[in-house]
C-alpha cells in the first residue's frame, strides 16, 4: 500500500504533511504538543474566525454595535486572535463521503464571545485527497454557519496557513513563482489596507520571478477579481482560479494553488523564527512561503468590502482551495 501523501491533526485541523515522492513540502512539527509550544508562525493551521488583520483590533459595526478583539499583532488583531481556530482542538478526523468522494472531515464549534467575536459558529473542513496523472492533489472545502441565537450576524474569513518549501535548502531561495495577478491592497506599516488597489512593483501577471535569499520580501494581499467587487459569502460555486504556481529547479518539484476566493495573501516568511526541536532543524526567515486564499484584508471594517465577510443567520459561508504537487 502506498504511503499517504497528506496527514492532518485535530489541533487546528492542521495539515501536517504534504509529501511529493516521500518529501514533505510543508513546514510543521512531529507532535501536537510541539505545535502548541512552537507554532508562532501558524504552520498548517486552519485560520479563523477571521483570517489576516483587523484594524485596531476592533470590529467597528456588527449587530448595531462594535466588538473589541485581542490585539495580537501590534495594535491589530491577527488570524482570529491569541487562540484562533488554528490553536483549538477540532472534532475529527472523521472519514466521510463528500460529493461522491472519500473525505476527511474536521468540525469545530466556536462559541459566542470566543476571542471577542459575536455568535456561535459551527465550522467544517473537508479534505479530499486524490492522485491525478501522477500528481498529489488536496481539495480543501470550508463551510461555516451561525448556529446560535445570540446575534443576527458575525464575521467569518477562513483560510489554510501552510508554509511550503520545495527544496532541501534552509530557505525558499531559488523558487520560481508565477502569480495570476499583480494587483494588491496597498497597506500601511502594520499591514492594514489604506484604500487603493494598485500594481505590485516588480510583479507581472503570469510571468515567473525567482525568490532570492532576502528579496523580494512580500507579505501582501493580491486581488484576483479586480473587475468584480461583489463577492458572495459562499464562493464554492465560483470558478476555481489557478492563482499561484511554484517550481524549484533543484528538486524539480511543482506546486499549484487554485481557489474560488477573490484574494490571496502571499507571504515569503520573513518573520519565521522557530528553534530546532526533536530532530527538526531550526526554521528561520524565509524557510517557507504561504499562499492564503481568502477575502480582502480588514474587509469587516471597509464598507464596500464588508459583505464579503458578514455571515448572517440562515446563510452558509463557503470556499474552496486546491493544492496540486508533483515532481518532474
Amino acid at each position: 500500500m502506498s504511503e499517504q501523501a497528506f496527514t492532518f491533526l485535530p489541533l487546528g485541523a492542521i495539515i501536517q504533511e504534504f509529501k511529493i515522492n516521500g518529501r514533505n513540502i510543508v513546514q510543521g512539527f512531529n507532535t501536537a504538543e510541539q505545535y502548541k509550544k512552537y507554532n508562532g508562525p501558524f504552520f498548517g493551521e486552519t485560520i479563523g474566525r477571521v483570517a489576516n488583520r483587523i484594524s485596531n483590533a476592533k470590529i467597528n459595526a456588527l449587530n448595531g454595535k462594535s466588538y473589541p478583539l485581542a490585539a495580537n499583532n501590534g495594535p491589530n488583531a491577527l488570524h482570529g486572535g491569541v487562540n484562533g481556530w488554528g490553536k483549538r482542538e477540532w472534532e475529527g478526523p472523521l472519514n466521510v463521503e463528500r460529493k461522491g468522494k472519500q473525505a476527511v472531515l474536521f468540525k469545530y464549534l466556536s462559541v459566542d464571545g470566543e476571542e471577542g467575536y459575536p455568535g456561535t459558529v459551527e465550522v467544517r473542513v473537508w479534505y479530499v485527497q486524490e492522485k491525478e496523472n501522477g500528481k498529489e492533489v488536496l481539495h480543501i472545502e470550508f463551510e461555516a454557519e451561525l448556529v446560535g441565537d445570540e446575534v443576527e450576524e458575525t464575521a467569518v474569513n477562513i483560510t489554510n496557513h501552510s508554509y511550503f518549501i520545495l527544496s532541501d535548502a534552509p530557505t525558499i531561495a531559488g523558487t520560481e513563482v508565477t502569480l495570476i495577478t499583480n494587483m494588491y491592497q496597498v497597506v500601511d506599516a502594520g499591514g492594514i489596507p489604506t484604500g487603493p488597489i494598485a500594481e505590485y512593483p516588480g510583479v507581472t501577471p503570469s510571468q515567473p520571478f525567482t525568490l532570492g535569499e532576502k528579496e523580494p520580501d512580500i507579505d501582501d494581499c493580491f486581488i484576483v477579481n479586480t473587475d468584480s467587487p461583489s463577492i458572495p459569502i459562499d464562493t464554492r460555486n465560483s470558478p476555481l482560479n489557478k492563482v499561484a504556481s511554484f517550481y524549484h529547479p533543484d528538486t524539480k518539484i511543482h506546486l499549484e494553488i487554485e481557489t474560488t476566493e477573490p484574494a490571496f495573501q502571499f507571504y515569503t516568511g520573513k518573520y519565521i523564527d522557530v528553534p530546532a526541536v526533536d530532530g527538526l532543524p531550526a526554521r528561520r526567515a524565509r524557510s517557507g512561503f504561504c499562499v492564503e486564499p481568502s477575502r480582502y484584508v480588514n474587509a469587516i471594517n471597509i464598507p464596500e468590502y464588508k459583505s464579503q465577510v458578514v455571515l448572517k443567520r440562515g446563510q452558509k459561508y463557503g470556499s474552496r482551495i486546491v493544492y496540486r504537487g508533483w515532481q518532474d
